[in-house]
């Protein structure tokens, strides 16, 4: 007997085991409902102590002022305060321009480049691995590959540029809006995304496309051929087959990448922080609402304030979710 045969045993032994035991214990439980109950306790535990507490402890701090901890009871002035605040409000303008240049691009791409594997015969496996290889890479050691090539000094983007004649760029250094830098001043200095928060949402368009090609490909994949190759005889192009075939029979899964990505585009720090060293980038221009909660929190020691923020966070990615989910919900054709 090799290793493997033996695994196998070892493999086939302890399902017996868990088999018998398993209809003991519905026997003594008495119903599938409460063995239910009992083994999904020790998950809800963790769930309860690292999820849900955090997050009504976070509510109760909010209700307090003062530095490094509870100060004393203000009750709503921190969310009054935020609300007010013109860096809160800023805070979530980046927010808002980082989740609007990641999660279109970012669905697109990545659709376009499933469908592609998709098509294929050969290579698809290595190809998928390919695409896959930026997502599963440590995204602060990815961020840190890209900041030395966005270098303005010594960076292979410059180096580019140079090549072609095109003066060099600051990147991530550069607090001017991209739309000012296009038109040449034409357009207001403060008026869209700054470069380097564009160069943030690069980034995070190259690292997350590869969970979303596997994503979709499982999703293409369950599509029946035969629907496809129908309209096709009924003399269907291949963009009809597309938008009344593939995309109807896909809804599930864009609708459940879409309500993922923006979840994550809000909840975005790594990238941002790893990128420009402090998360706020030049001028601030690349501090979205959980820098700017994490710089309350560990830099001004504003704990009921960053809390309050956190709170207000919270919601505003509920309210979108159930936006996403009450606008989006009725196009989804699950059959």
């Amino acid at each position: 007997m090799n290793i493997l045969e033996g695994i196998a045993h070892l493999f086939d032994r302890f399902l017996e085991w868990l088999d018998v035991h398993f209809d003991q214990a519905r026997r003594r439980f008495g119903s599938d409902s409460v063995l239910a109950v009992f083994l999904s306790a020790p998950s809800l535990l963790v769930l309860g102590v690292f999820g849900v507490f955090p997050l009504f402890y976070a509510v109760y701090m909010s209700l307090y002022g003062g530095k490094y901890g509870m100060g004393r009871f203000v009750g709503l002035a921190n969310y009054a305060e935020a609300l007010r605040s013109e860096a809160f409000w800023h805070s979530f303008s980046v927010t808002a321009y980082y989740a609007i240049g990641t999660i279109p691009a970012t669905m697109a791409l990545s659709f376009t480049i499933a469908y592609g594997l998709y098509r294929i015969t050969r290579g698809r496996g290595f190809f998928r691995t390919v695409y896959f290889l930026p997502y599963v890479t440590s995204a602060v050691a990815a961020a840190m590959i890209w900041r030395a090539l966005l270098n303005p000094q010594y960076g292979l983007a410059n180096a580019v540029l140079g090549y072609a004649g095109v003066s060099p760029q600051d990147w991530l250094l550069e607090p001017r809006g991209v739309l000012h830098l296009l038109t040449q001043g034409h357009v207001p200095v403060h008026i869209g995304p700054s470069l380097a928060l564009c160069c943030v949402i690069l980034f995070e368009i190259w690292h997350s496309s590869g969970f979303m090609i596997v994503v979709f490909l499982a999703g293409l994949t369950a599509i029946p051929r035969e629907l496809e190759e129908a309209a096709r005889m009924d003399g269907a192009s291949a963009f009809q087959v597309i938008r009344n075939v593939v995309l109807p029979l896909l809804s599930p899964t864009i609708f459940f990448l879409a309500i993922v990505s923006t979840i994550k585009a809000f909840q975005a720090f790594n990238n941002l922080y790893a990128l420009t060293g402090n998360g706020r980038g030049p001028v601030d221009t690349t501090q979205n609402v959980t820098v700017y909660i994490y710089s309350n929190f560990y830099e001004y020691q504003r704990w009921g304030y960053g809390a309050a923020v956190a709170t207000l966070l919270c919601i505003a990615i509920v309210a979108m979710t159930l936006v996403q989910w009450r606008l989006a919900g009725r196009r989804v054709h699950y059959e």
